[in-house]
This record gives structure tokens, sequence and C-alpha cells, in this order.
């Protein structure tokens, strides 16, 4: 399993690098729709779709990203449903463990995590490079230090219904290592954060805290869909990684939530 992962790593992590460095516009916005589409697949099993039906929301999901691309929702609406939803829907929905078994339910809210997401790794790759990769960089170190922080302190359980490897302690590590993170990128790379207009390094270094908490509010309903769907995995595409929404579930909260900050701060 670890040779697997290592492996997939090695192929995937230079892959994604070059695309975001060198691709176009359009390529980076057709290659993230790919991605988007196969999470889209991958939703649609845990809706519990079967294999006709899940064509179909593909092919719904790829309409509506054409449709985005040629002619745009506002981006208040967009923004707006996001901050509704991940701010307010998704904690009530966690901290009540609601199960929903309609599947069409289920669909329009994988319309609301995946189609945000498409649009937030777009605007986020316009307003610069070094930004989405701050960004993605701070979920991947939140959940290295959750998990190391986890597996050495962990004591308290964060969510034992809903992902029983969780801890509260991970959650201190996740927080305390996204503040130095961010830290850091401020000393070195401040041009990066140009668009937190007036956050001295104290408060970027705070509204890390939040955006951390947010990746792990993402972690924990995508792990929470899984368990509801009886499922391990969101899919197996990746090798000793599982699925797509397996990789991008932190991203599918955090990314969107940046961007609907940015345009109402702005």
């Amino acid at each position: 399993m670890l040779k697997q992962r290592v492996l997939a790593a090695a192929v995937l992590i230079p892959g994604f690098l070059l695309a975001l460095f060198y691709s176009t516009p359009l390529i980076w916005e057709c290659l993230i729709g790919v991605v988007t589409l196969l999470a889209a697949w991958e939703w649609a099993r845990i809706a519990g779709f079967e294999m006709a039906g899940r064509a179909g929301y593909v092919m719904a999901v790829a309409i509506l990203l054409l449709g985005q691309f040629l002619f745009g929702l506002p981006p208040q609406l967009i923004w707006g449903a996001v901050l509704v939803f991940w701010l307010l829907i998704v904690p009530l929905w966690l901290a009540q463990h609601w199960i929903v078994q309609q599947g069409w339910l289920l669909a329009l809210v994988g319309l609301v995590v995946l189609l945000p997401t498409w649009q937030a790794f777009v605007s986020l790759r316009e307003k610069g490079v070094l930004l989405l990769m701050f960004l993605m960089g701070l979920v991947w170190i939140a959940d290295i230090a959750a998990y190391t922080f986890g597996r050495i302190w962990g004591k308290h359980k964060l969510a034992p219904r809903i992902s029983p490897g969780k801890t509260w302690e991970g959650v201190a590590g996740a927080l305390l290592c996204g503040a130095l993170y961010t830290m850091i990128w401020h000393l070195l790379a401040p041009d990066a954060l140009v668009h937190f207009v007036g956050f001295t390094a104290l408060k970027l270094a705070f509204f890390s805290l939040f955006l951390v908490a947010i990746s792990i509010v993402g972690d924990l309903f995508e792990s929470h869909m899984k368990r509801c769907a009886g499922v391990k995995d969101s899919g197996h595409l990746i090798p000793g990684h599982g699925g797509i929404l397996d990789r991008i579930d932190s991203q599918t909260s955090i990314l969107p939530i940046a961007v609907a900050w940015l345009y109402f701060s702005s």
C-alpha cells in the first residue's frame, strides 16, 4: 500500500505542478473540469446511483460546467451559496448526524460541493499561482500535522461516529502548524498573499486557523457521506489513495471559502 501511495504521488505531483505553472488558462480550466467530472462520478456512487444514473449525473455536471464557462452565474450567487453551505448547513448537518437517502437531494448537494470547487480552482489561479499553492499547501500541512499529532498524542476523539481516527490533539496540531506555515509564507513570499489586503502576519495566522477549521469540516463532511453510503473510499482511481474526492475533500471547502472571502471583502 505504501509503495503504491509513493508511486502515485511521484507521478501525480509533478504532473499537477507542470499544469499549474505552465498550462494556458483554457487548458487549466479543462483539466480541472476533467477532475471535477471524475469527482462527480464518485459522488454519484456515494449518492447510490447505478451505472446509468452515474453517467447521467456526470453529463449533467458537464453541461453545467460548460454553461458556467460560457455564460457564468452571478458571483454573488455562487459565493453566497458557498458561505451558507459550508458555514451553516454543513456544521449543522454534522452536528445532527443527518442521514440523507434521497438520491436527487444528494445529487443537488454534490453540485453545491463540486461546481464552486471548479470555479475556485480557476479563479484562484487567475489571481496568482502562488496564492493557489499557498492555500492547497495549507491543507496538506494541516492534514500531515493532524495525522502526526493524532498518532503521537491523540487521546480525545473529534467525531467518533464520523471519523474514528481523528482527534482533538490532531486538530490542535493542524491549527498550530497551519498558523506557522502561513507566517513563513508571509515572511518568504509576501507577494503570494497580496490579495489579503491589510492583513499583518498575525492576522493572516488567525485567518489560517479559520481556513484550517473549514478544511477539517470539509474532510469530516466527505467522511460522513461515505460512512452513510457504506463505502471506505470514494473510488479507486488513484492507487493507494482512493478516489478523487478522497484527495480533494478538504479542498472542496477551503478553496471556495477563500474565494468567497476575497470576493465579498474586496
